[in-house]
């Protein structure tokens, strides 16, 4: 269909402002743009004001650092054995080229560590990102920020953002819930922490993603997937009703709980306004009111599904005492001391913060105050509820020590508003424990009497019961404490025990109904199906690259139910046995890592999978054979060279390739003490031992990243002009790899290549990451 005509729907006055009938696209209407945004708030400056929550005389300070651009934060993954070479690239490369350098009257200092975050991984600049995005002179600095990203070695976040991981102190064994995760950065380093040692592929913790917005789950797992972990799963569910999982132990029903939380809730976003300018003129004391409530309902259930002894990390990127402390107030006095304020002060040396504050007031965005529940009048109690203000009982309130919550004001350290306080769970939640049975004392009887609440409040109520329950009563025992999602399908032999629906009592009383099943929105997933250890897939695999006998066969996992296999996918043990188990009651959207793609051709040649960088680290422990030792220089020839040939390699990697069939191998880097100027990290790559020549299957960006740790520099300017440290000839064989392998396949595999891109636009696992992004 053609373009119509614009004018058609335009108003005269537009039509005839010039001669002609046409306006200029530099005057104030259509097609001239946004105008500034003023960063003036009237209502938010009085508000803070009467709140003190800014030291006294500092507030002019604050208000200044809301004005000013939020500087770049960059942390560098701290799991991968490549982050030490990394932090050495940017010391001696990248940091030095940009201090000194002026932009726009404005002069770069040097990048300076964060004090409080450890192993110097994570570094601040003064450098805004509208800076760094379109200065000519920092276009390199960018490309490497860029690539770096992508290939999951950096994360560009923002300082404040990093603290809640902090102070969880995740160790590799531990269960963790992430309960509003996207976008996922967050979710990142929670991964990185739990594969704080490399040498064991498969944690026995595992990190359990969630989100409300189905569209937003697609780009966690976008985040999640530049990280290649086997531990991570991505659910869509209501973190306020998150489901509570049971599950049969020694024939008795048990439930899970994890060992580590963080609720990072939704909020108004005021301390963002550094960033999204947005909040400037859309902030009114409203926002933080209508949140109250779901964030005490998040973290409510937060706490319920945490473990005796568990961390809960809440945070928001609020100062609004409405969205931080009340919550904290409100949750406290629920839990009737099974939850404590813990104190992080020395968790985080050289983080500068204001503590928690203890009185506070609430304004309506009309201006008017209000010190007390008492003073609300009656026309505002569905808007402000008694949970908003500070508890009236001087000895609870000093109790709960919300001194021990942490503030960071943006002037003190140049960086964004944000809130945290961690919660330690010392006893079960009131309304969660089994009260012993009541006898009656009348002598005219003897029997026995069980009041209702002899039933643990955490038995699974209906569908229709939680949503009638109101989280402002005051009352702990009014709290839903479950939503069931879905109803296992009957007959259904992957079901545990714990799951099975209520039978109808003997005595002709019904029971309660059966819970709803679960209305599934946005895309439906392709079905996670894991393979048993007898699957005739395994035998050539097994054989052609001489897996090891504790390889986990149980863990590998497909998209399809019928057809070909086309990708081969790993967990972790431990979730492999959480998603068999709970498969029902989650609505899961991605987990596992790629270790195996098809490729049709090589069924000539043993095995028709080959291997997938995205797995590479989680299989070689794991593959005995088809390893070909490498030096830096034939990591440099396979790297810029497309489909070198084999006398190409040094004298020993051309010999051992040389004796193995053709088909996918690794090829493996070790470091080498003797050369200091060498990567002092291993290296492992996917390749292909063609007929008479040699590949390796890497992305773009990783192939970059790899070249950077060898010495070499790819860059291209704006122009589309390429300057690297190898030869002309090394460029242009550079650039061919880079297009035709940036999908990591080989020329054999064309035809493999074609069927795989088709299929693709059906395949939820691979496409959705790429549309979020």
């Amino acid at each position: 269909m053609g373009r119509r005509n614009r004018n058609r729907q335009r108003p005269q006055q537009y039509r005839d402002d010039r001669p002609g009938g046409k306006r200029s696209r530099d005057d104030a209407g259509w097609g001239a743009g946004y105008s500034e945004i003023v960063k003036e708030n009237k209502l938010f400056e009085h508000y803070y004001r009467e709140l003190k929550i800014v030291p006294e005389g500092e507030f002019e300070k604050f208000m200044d650092a809301m004005r000013e651009p939020l500087p770049a934060t960059i942390r560098i993954t701290g799991y991968k054995s490549h982050a030490k070479e990394i932090l050495h690239t940017l010391k001696e490369k990248y940091f030095k080229e940009v201090q000194d350098l002026e932009v726009d009257g404005q002069k770069i200092e040097a990048p300076q560590p964060l004090s409080w975050y450890p192993d110097e991984l994570a570094w601040h600049t003064n450098l805004s990102r509208k800076i760094l995005r379109k200065s000519p002179l920092l276009e390199k600095f960018h490309q490497f920020l860029v690539s770096e990203t992508e290939s999951g070695n950096i994360s560009r976040q923002e300082a404040v953002s990093m603290l809640p991981p902090l102070l969880l102190k995740i160790e590799p064994h531990h269960k963790i819930l992430d309960l509003c995760a996207a976008p996922g950065s967050k979710t990142a380093q929670l991964i990185e922490m739990l594969h704080s040692d490399m040498d064991v592929p498969f944690p026995e913790g595992f990190v359990i993603a969630n989100d409300v917005d189905n569209k937003r789950c697609y780009l966690l797992v976008h985040q999640a997937k530049r990280l290649n972990s086997p531990c991570i799963m991505v659910v869509n569910h209501d973190a306020s009703i998150f489901p509570r999982l049971q599950f049969d132990r020694d024939g008795k029903k048990d439930v899970l709980f994890y060992d580590r939380i963080l609720c990072d809730v939704p909020c108004s976003g005021d301390g963002t306004m550094r960033k999204n300018i947005d909040v400037w003129k859309k902030w009114t004391t409203a926002n933080s009111l209508q949140l109250h409530g779901l964030q005490l309902r998040i973290a409510v259930r937060g706490v319920e599904q945490l473990a005796v002894g568990g961390r809960m990390v809440y945070s928001t990127c609020s100062l609004n005492p409405v969205e931080d402390e009340a919550v904290i107030a409100a949750l406290l006095e629920k839990s009737e001391g099974a939850l404590e304020l813990a104190d992080a002060s020395a968790d985080l040396p050289g983080l500068k913060y204001m503590p928690g504050i203890t009185s506070w007031k609430l304004m309506t965005k009309e201006g008017h105050w209000y010190s007390d529940w008492s003073e609300v009048p009656t026309r505002r109690h569905t808007q402000i509820r008694p949970t908003m203000f500070p508890p009236t009982d001087s000895e609870k309130l000093a109790n709960m020590k919300l001194e021990r919550c942490l503030r960071i004001l943006p002037h003190h350290q140049n960086t964004g508003g944000f809130f945290l306080a961690v919660l330690v769970k010392k006893d079960s939640m009131p309304w969660n424990r089994r009260l012993p049975k009541l006898h009656n004392k009348d002598a005219n009887s003897s029997s026995e009497v069980t009041p209702a609440e002899e039933t643990p409040a955490e038995e699974t109520p209906t569908e229709e019961t939680t949503a009638e329950v109101s989280p402002e009563q005051d009352s702990p025992t009014d709290i839903p404490v479950e939503a069931v999602s879905e109803t296992p399908a009957e007959g259904n032999p992957s079901v545990p025990d714990a799951l099975d629906l209520p039978e109808v009592k003997k005595d002709n009383v019904c029971s309660p109904p059966p819970p709803k099943k679960m209305k599934v929105f946005g895309f439906k997933e392709d079905p996670f199906v894991f393979l048993t250890e007898d699957d005739p897939i395994f035998s050539p695999i097994q054989t052609f690259y001489n897996l090891s006998p504790d390889f986990p066969k149980l863990n590998v996992l497909t998209r399809t139910r019928e057809g070909k296999k086309r990708n081969l996918y790993m967990t972790s043990l431990e979730l492999e046995v959480f998603f068999c188990s709970f498969c029902v009651l989650l609505q899961v959207i991605n987990t596992g890592v790629k270790v195996w793609s098809r490729n049709n051709d090589g069924e000539h040649f043993g095995c028709a999978f080959r291997l997938a960088q995205e797995g590479v680290y989680t299989l070689c422990p794991y593959i005995r054979a088809r390893i070909v030792n490498i030096s830096v220089e034939d990591v440099k020839v396979l790297l810029t060279e497309d489909n070198p040939f084999l006398h190409k390699l040094s004298d020993d990697a051309h010999n051992n390739a040389k004796k193995l069939e053709m088909g996918s191998i690794v090829l493996r880097y070790l470091p080498d003490p003797q050369n200091p100027d060498a990567p002092q990290c291993a290296i492992d790559l996917c390749g292909w031992r063609g007929k008479a020549s040699i590949r390796a299957f890497v992305s773009r960006n990783e192939r970059l990243h790899y070249l950077r740790m060898v010495g070499l520099e790819v860059f291209r300017d704006k122009q589309g002009n390429r300057s690297d440290d190898t030869t002309e000839a090394q460029e242009g064989n550079a650039e061919d790899s880079e297009v035709q392998g940036e999908e990591g396949e080989s020329v054999i595999e064309q035809k493999d290549t074609e069927e795989e891109l088709n299929s693709s636009e059906s395949n939820p696992n691979e496409t959705k990451p790429a549309e979020s992004t």
